[in-house]
């Protein structure tokens, strides 16, 4: 059992509890926590409350959460393509609208999924749940990740990161045309106060910078290589939209329904890193998924 406090301030005031708990950066589901609450693992002041209670400044939250079941991750076949893979490492094409990890009540159909019936061993750093898993992407970003067969190799990819060594490029597809060829986005990742559920350049958020190329332009839109320095939760995304050029497609972060594409139109394109073992350094290029490349070739034939 472990004991969670939370102490209500004033912008989450009024909000729905689950909400309210959801957005202090738990890894819980609003599923989950409306679990917690029926079953009186949460007190709001000393009181259990129904889930629909909206909080107050001041009142103070205490979660206990009962001991967790061990949950088994089923090993599907889901034809993953494997890109390339050692001994340590193994790096993997995710195809977009596939989450990387399960999750409470999400349990099948992830890429962890699909790596577990592939990949003989993966690293148990992360638990039973993101076994293996370094870094992620987005539901609805397509493109190369990493992953840990065994734990050295997992804490040496991890370090790589920490120690911003891990070459990570994006191409995105952004509203608007940017008039300079390159740039610089240096600017600080927190939650957003207004959305606790999204990102936003806040004054006290972590340290986040990612610099961009132009590749190309077309009448209303413009063709992007993002290199992240840092690897904050969409930082790309939230970059992007605050220099006003947003990500097209972007259900969270950008202007709704502007191009026929299910999702943010973002690839990782490119990733490098040093093999734990033997220290060299491997890169390895994936090119831009059939749909990507048919919205391209529309804009490029109606500009």
């Amino acid at each position: 059992m472990e004991e969670l406090t939370f102490l209500i301030e004033e912008e989450q005031a009024k909000e729905r509890i689950d909400k309210a708990i959801a957005s202090f950066d738990t890894d819980w589901s609003r599923s989950q926590i409306q679990n917690y609450l029926k079953d009186g693992h949460v007190l709001v002041n000393g009181e259990t409350v129904k889930s629909n209670y909206k909080v107050k400044k001041g009142d103070v939250i205490v979660v206990t959460t009962p001991e967790a079941i061990p949950l088994d991750v089923v090993a599907e076949n889901l034809n993953l393509e494997i890109v390339y893979e050692d001994e340590d490492v193994v790096v993997v094409n995710k195809p977009r609208g596939m989450v990387v990890h399960p999750a409470p009540g999400h349990t099948s159909g992830t890429l962890v999924n699909g790596l577990m019936y592939q990949i003989k061993d993966l690293s148990g750093i992360n638990g039973v749940m993101r076994p293996g898993i370094v870094h992620r992407i987005d539901k609805d970003t397509s493109g190369l990740l990493m992953v840990a067969k065994n734990d050295v190799a997992h804490e040496s990819l991890v370090d790589q990161l920490v120690k911003k060594t891990v070459t990570r490029k994006y191409i995105a597809l952004v509203h608007g045309r940017i008039a300079h060829d390159k740039g610089t986005i240096d600017a600080p990742i927190g939650r957003d106060k207004k959305d606790r559920q999204s990102m936003a350049v806040v004054d006290n958020g972590k340290h986040a910078v990612t610099h961009f190329r132009v590749l190309d332009r077309f009448e209303n839109f413009t063709l992007v290589e993002c290199q992240l320095e840092t690897g904050r939760t969409h930082q790309i995304r939230v970059h992007m939209k605050y220099i006003g050029y947003p990500l097209a497609g972007d259900p969270k972060y950008g202007p709704k329904k502007t191009v026929d594409f299910d999702g943010q139109v973002l690839h990782a394109e490119v990733l490098g890193f040093i093999q734990p073992k033997t220290g060299e350094y491997l890169e390895f290029s994936y090119p831009l998924p059939e749909d990507f490349k048919n919205l391209l070739d529309h804009l490029k034939n109606n500009h």
